[in-house]
């Protein structure tokens, strides 16, 4: 029993321990400001822990947008992943995680954050906190709710409508967006694969030369690959994006008589706010309100302390 007991007190040790570990220190007199009233069950890797906005905020900001982009642009990232973060029940015993970015918010500790950036640690927290501090408890709402905003890093000449991957909303619809080669790093990507090589990461056995492998490409509103055949079976942008690992659904495929050839324009699923064109916006000397209504339209900032 005593040793029973003493295990129980040590795991309880290391889970508090490692709950420790991805906290970061909340700006400035968080106390009274309205994020550190909000509270979060964000589920780590040590399992639910419960946080307040102003904890989690700096190191879901931190991870999602460069720390170097435009101020206003790091502002329309803060209130997007707070209102993010009050409209997400994605799991069952929490509200959101902070496991992989794949599945909510991306998120980085301290310690990642001191690896990653260095000596440039307390220059970059600054500007993640001014952001945060310029937009204490603003987030989206449409008809009253809080919405879904998502977001993504990268999109080529529009966004992407939700309904061509997830149910309609009416505030996320294809928009145009400034990405352009000299303001997006990696805007255009290539891929190639074998006849064999793609075979196998589609599942399918064609026959005859590859040359006649690919059909045309059926595209959606926003430009994307809806549909397209390869080797007589039909697929959707989205399937060929994971099995072939794409950065988007945005490509184009050819044969180039020795490998098929994908050319790739942005990086994410599209919808909502595109990353670098709020950073292009930014430049362009938009506000954060301005880039928010252009890739939410029709939703209303607000703030809590309107509750």
């Amino acid at each position: 029993m005593v040793k029973r007991a003493a295990w129980f007190l040590v795991w309880c040790a290391l889970v508090a321990g490692l709950a420790h570990l991805y906290l970061l220190p909340a700006p400035e007199s968080a106390a009274s400001r309205l994020d550190g009233a909000v509270a979060l069950t964000v589920l780590t890797r040590a399992g639910p822990v419960s946080m307040t906005a102003a904890q989690w905020l700096p190191g879901a900001l931190a991870a999602e947008m460069p720390a170097s982009f435009e101020s206003e642009a790091l502002k329309a990232q803060a209130v997007a992943a707070r209102t993010y973060a009050m409209s997400a029940h994605r799991h069952t015993e929490a509200d959101l995680c902070i496991l992989n970015g794949g599945c909510c918010v991306a998120y980085k500790d301290e310690a990642a954050l001191r690896a990653l950036w260095d000596t440039d640690y307390e220059k970059n927290m600054a500007a993640i906190e001014a952001a945060i501090l310029a937009t204490d408890g603003q987030y989206l709402i449409y008809e009253g709710e809080a919405i879904q905003a998502v977001f993504h890093a990268s999109s080529a000449g529009s966004t992407e409508e939700s309904a061509a991957i997830w149910s309609p909303a009416p505030y996320l619809v294809s928009v145009p967006t400034p990405e352009t080669p000299e303001n997006t790093p990696g805007l255009v990507t290539t891929v190639r694969f074998t006849p064999g090589e793609l075979a196998e990461a589609l599942g399918i056995s064609p026959e005859g030369d590859p040359a006649a492998w690919l059909g045309e490409a059926v595209l959606d509103g926003a430009g994307r690959v809806a549909y397209i055949s390869i080797g007589g079976q039909r697929f959707t942008g989205g399937e060929i994006r994971g099995a072939l690992g794409l950065r988007s659904t945005a490509f184009t495929a050819t044969w180039d008589g020795d490998r098929f050839v994908f050319t790739v324009s942005g990086h994410g699923h599209g919808v909502g706010m595109s990353q670098y064109g709020a950073q292009a916006y930014a430049a362009m000397g938009w506000g954060y309100e301005a880039i928010l209504a252009h890739y939410y339209p029709g939703t209303t900032l607000t703030s809590l302390s309107s509750r």
